[in-house]
């Protein structure tokens, strides 16, 4: 058995958000981290092979310097790792993202047990399309928003969480689940003997030249010029003022805040 979890490098974006005057995110500038869905569903892949003894496979689509990620998700416990990267792929959308990655995975393997797992989706796009994308181009069944499931055999029995409660869905391997970030999966923590291994562990990368021929891939569909959505503009939002704070709890500081929503005319 082995569970397959794609993750993504993200902009950090409690520092500084940096746009290119075509209005994409200028993301070699920025500060970067793992996407914090993909790393609850990392922890619940762990968890099945702490229970189970399967084999982690962390697999990301990105430029080279994505390989630091991967290094940390061995150090954590992850078996090996993927990096998918080629000029060819850059700024790719969600439509041509989850054609490469299931044309990476078909290209490595997918058994009868295997699973996919993703993060609900990534904090730079919110979109929550790639992990769903994915399950419908290798023709699996999916199941979302997942907060814990359980395994038996080819049996999947997944918690799925809704807004006003939950619902547990049985679902056959091979499949895709989609994990949301849960208290009950907090990430764990590298180990010392992690980092220690962690470069000892396989690293694998599949260029453009590894992924062409495979038929999940579509060649005038994939990159920036293929891709059929586009980033029409993102900005920097304005810094919101300065905030005035009053002193006191008597009636003349309710007075002077009065007045001065009034002044505002937002009462």
């Amino acid at each position: 058995m082995r569970i397959y979890v794609c993750v993504k490098q993200v902009p950090d974006t409690s520092g500084v958000v940096a746009v290119n005057p075509d209005g994409t995110l200028n993301r070699a500038s920025m500060q970067t981290i793992i996407n914090h869905d993909d790393l609850s569903a990392m922890e619940q892949a762990l968890r099945l092979k702490d229970a189970t003894g399967c084999q982690v496979t962390a697999v990301t689509m990105g430029p080279p310097p994505a390989e630091g990620m991967l290094r940390e998700l061995l150090a954590m416990g992850a078996d090996d790792a993927v990096l998918i990267s080629a000029r060819e792929f850059g700024g790719s959308d969600t439509f041509a993202t989850s054609q490469i990655i299931s044309a990476a995975i078909t290209h490595l393997g997918l058994g009868e047990e295997d699973i996919i797992f993703c993060g609900r989706q990534a904090i730079d796009g919110d979109t929550a399309q790639v992990g769903p994308q994915i399950a419908e181009k290798m023709n699996i069944p999916q199941v979302t928003y997942c907060a814990e499931l359980e395994k038996n055999g080819n049996e999947i029995i997944v918690k799925r969480m809704l807004e006003d409660g939950y619902m547990k869905i049985k679902v056959q391997t091979p499949c895709l689940i989609t994990c949301i970030k849960d208290n009950e999966f907090v990430p764990r923590y590298m180990t010392v003997n992690g980092i220690n291994d962690c470069y000892s562990k396989p690293l694998t990368v599949l260029d453009f030249e590894a992924l062409k021929d495979e038929p999940l891939i579509e060649l005038d569909t994939i990159g920036l010029k293929g891709s059929p959505t586009n980033i029409f503009k993102s900005f920097t939002p304005p810094l919101k003022g300065v905030g005035i704070m009053l002193e006191g709890n008597g009636k003349e500081t309710c007075a002077d805040l009065a007045e001065r929503l009034l002044d505002k005319h937002l009462i």
